[in-house]
C-alpha cells in the first residue's frame, strides 16, 4: 500500500491543518508582540513556570525523526529503544540537583558563558564555536533532514522543496517571538502529540483484540528492556555504559536543551520543570513503540519497519483524523527546529558577537545579530539537509545516536569535571575541548564514512565506542590537570553563594519518579 498520505486526504483534513495553522500563528503572535530585549528573545523573561519548562525541553527532544525511529525499532525489535528514554531520568537528575543551581546562580545565559566563568575567555571561545557547530550539525541539519523525509512521506514533493517549506515556518516563530512564543507554542503542540498518538495506539489496540492478545501475539523478547550481550543491535551492556556519555552532554551541557531552565522564574519552578520531562518521557511507550509494534501484529509483511508509524497512520485513522496527523508531525518538528534555531542565536549573539566582535553593543543590536542568526542558520540548516539525503541506507535513530556519541564525549568530560572535582585546570578543559573534539569527531568520521561497521566488523558497539572515548579523554583531563604547574592559579573561584537546597516538593517528586522507574524496570524484565 502507498504511503503517500496525500491520496487519503479530504476537504476535512485540509481544513484542520489550515485551523492549525492560524491557531499557531495567532500563540506566536499574542507571544511575541511585547518589546524584544535580549532577556525576552533569549530567556524569555526569566517567567517560565515547570510546566512550560518541561513541555519546552520535550518538544525539544522529541523530533519527527523519534515518531518514524521508534515506531520502526518498536516494530523490528519491541521496546527496547524505551531504555534511551526512561535511562534518561537519572541524567535528568543530575541537570535538576547538580547543574540547574549552578548555573541559575551564576546567572548565565549561555552554557560557554558558565564555564568562561570559571576558566576564562579562552574556554568560553572554544566552547561557544564548539556549541555553534553541535547546534547547526546534530540539531537543525539533521532534524530538518528527518522532517523534511516526513513530509516527502506524506505530499510526495521534492525534499528541496521540503526542508524549505518546513524551515521558514519554523524560523518565522523564533526571528519573531524569541524562547517565550517557542515555549508557549510547544506545551500546545506537545498536548495535541498526546492526544493524537494516543488516540492512534488505542485503535490499533482495539483493532488487535485489547491489551493480552498484543501482548501474547508477539515474541516475549519483544517486551524486554535489557538484551542478551550476544543481541548486535541493543546488548545491555552498550545503554549501560554508552548511553550516559550522550545523557549527559545532551540533558546536562546542551543549550537547546537547557536554555528552557535558564529561563525558568526560580530554581524551584527549573527542578520542578525537568522532573516533569521524566514523567513525560514515561509516555514514549504508549505514544510511540507500541505504534510499532502493534503495527508488527496487524502487518507482519512490511517491506521497511521505516513505513511503520505512516501505514498505521494511513490504514487505521478515519478522514478527518489524517490532517490531525500532518498536523502533529509539522508540530514536533517546529518544536524541535525553533529551540535549537533559538539556542543558536542565543550563543552567537552572547558568546562570540557581544564578547569578542562588538563588546560595546546595545540591548538592541544584540537582539539584531541574534536575528539574523537565525536567518543564516536556516539557510546552513537546508544547505547539510540535502547534503544528508545523499547519503544513502542510513537508519535515522542509528545516526542520530551515533552522531551524538561522538559529539558528547569531550563535552561530558569537561562538564563533569568542572562540577565534581575543584582541581581541573583551564588546560585540561580546553585541551579536551580542542585536541579532545578533533579526536572524537575524527574517530566518528571513521566509524560512519570511512570504515563504515557493516564492511569492517572490527568495530566495537558504537555506544561502547562512544564510553571508550569518554574514558580516554577523562584520563587524559585528570593526568593534565595533576601534572599542570601552574594549574590551580588559573581556575577562578566561582562564588555560587548558598547553593539552595531542593524543596521538599522538589525532593518528592523526584523520589516518587525514581520508584515508579526501578518499578518499570523490573516489570519490563521479568520475561
Amino acid at each position: 500500500m502507498g504511503n503517500n498520505l496525500l491520496g487519503h486526504l479530504t476537504a476535512w483534513d485540509y481544513a484542520i491543518v489550515v485551523a492549525y495553522v492560524v491557531i499557531l500563528a495567532g500563540i506566536g503572535y499574542r507571544a511575541s508582540a511585547a518589546k524584544k530585549t535580549e532577556e525576552s528573545l533569549f530567556l524569555a523573561n526569566k517567567s517560565l513556570g515547570w510546566a512550560s519548562i518541561g513541555f519546552n525541553m520535550w518538544g525539544t527532544n522529541v523530533g519527527p525523526s523519534m515518531l518514524l525511529a521508534f515506531a520502526s525499532i518498536g516494530y523490528s525489535t519491541g521496546i527496547v529503544a524505551v531504555n534511551f528514554e526512561w535511562y534518561a531520568f537519572v541524567f535528568l537528575f543530575l541537570l535538576a540537583v547538580v547543574f540547574a543551581p549552578r548555573y541559575l546562580a551564576a546567572n548565565v545565559s549561555t552554557m560557554p558563558g558558565f564555564m568562561g566563568r570559571q576558566y576564562g575567555d579562552s574556554t568560553q571561545n572554544i566552547l561557544a564555536w564548539y556549541a555553534l557547530i553541535k547546534i547547526l550539525i546534530s540539531w537543525l541539519s539533521l532534524g530538518l533532514f528527518s522532517g523534511g523525509l516526513l513530509v516527502r512521506q506524506i505530499l510526495g514533493i521534492p525534499m528541496w522543496q521540503s526542508v524549505i517549506v518546513l524551515v521558514l515556518f519554523a524560523g518565522a516563530f523564533t526571528f519573531a517571538g524569541g524562547l517565550k512564543a517557542i515555549a508557549r507554542v510547544n506545551v500546545f503542540q506537545m498536548l495535541l502529540l498526546i492526544g493524537v498518538s494516543l488516540t492512534l495506539t488505542i485503535i490499533g489496540v482495539m483493532k488487535v483484540g485489547g491489551l493480552s492478545k498484543v501482548f501474547h501475539r508477539v515474541p516475549g523478547h519483544y517486551w524486554n528492556l535489557l538484551h542478551p550481550t550476544s543481541d548486535p543491535k541493543y546488548p545491555w551492556y552498550a545503554i549501560l555504559l554508552g548511553y550516559p556519555v550522550s545523557a549527559v552532554a545532551f540533558f546536562c551541557t546542551d543549550q537547546a536543551m537547557v536554555q528552557s531552565v535558564l529561563g525558568a522564574k526560580n530554581l524551584e519552578q527549573g527542578q520542578l520543570g525537568v522532573n516533569f520531562i521524566g514523567w513525560l518521557k514515561i509516555l514514549s511507550l504508549p505514544l510511540f513503540i507500541l505504534t510499532g509494534v502493534l503495527c508488527y501484529i496487524l502487518f507482519p509483511d512490511l517491506k521497511d519497519p521505516k513505513e511503520a508509524y505512516m501505514t498505521m497512520v494511513t490504514s487505521l485513522f478515519p478522514a478527518g483524523m489524517k490532517g490531525l496527523v500532518i498536523v502533529v508531525l509539522i508540530a514536533v518538528l517546529v518544536g524541535t527546529i525553533s529551540s535549537s534555531l533559538n539556542a543558536l542565536s542565543t550563543v552567537f549573539a552572547m558568546d562570540v558577537y557581544a564578547r569578542n566582535i562588538n563588546p560595546q553593543a546595545a540591548d538592541a543590536d544584540v537582539v539584531r545579530v541574534g536575528r539574523r542568526t537565525v536567518l543564516v542558520g536556516c539557510a546552513f540548516a537546508v544547505l547539510m539537509a540535502l547534503a544528508i539525503d545523499s547519503v544513502k541506507g542510513l537508519n535515522l535513530f542509528d545516526v542520530f545516536q551515533a552522531v551524538l556519541g561522538f559529539i558528547a564525549p569531550p563535552l561530558a568530560v569537561v562538564f563533569l569535571l568542572s562540577v565534581f572535582w575543584a582541581r581541573t585546570t583551564q588546560r585540561a578543559i580546553n585541551s579536551v575541548l580542542s585536541w579532545g573534539s578533533a579526536f572524537s569527531l575524527g574517530v566518528g568520521v571513521l566509524y560512519l564514512w570511512v570504515l563504515p561497521p557493516d564492511t569492517h566488523p572490527f568495530w566495537p558497539h558504537y555506544l561502547m565506542l562512544s564510553f571508550y572515548i569518554f574514558a580516554a579523554l577523562f584520563a587524559a583531563a585528570v593526568l593534565i590537570s595533576l601534572t599542570d604547574p601552574a594549574g590551580q592559579a588559573r581556575r577562578q573561584a566561582v562564588d555560587y553563594g548558598v547553593m539552595a537546597r531542593p524543596t521538599r516538593r522538589v525532593q518528592f517528586l523526584w523520589a516518587a519518579l525514581a520508584v515508579v522507574m526501578v518499578g518499570l524496570y523490573v516489570v519490563f524484565n521479568g520475561h
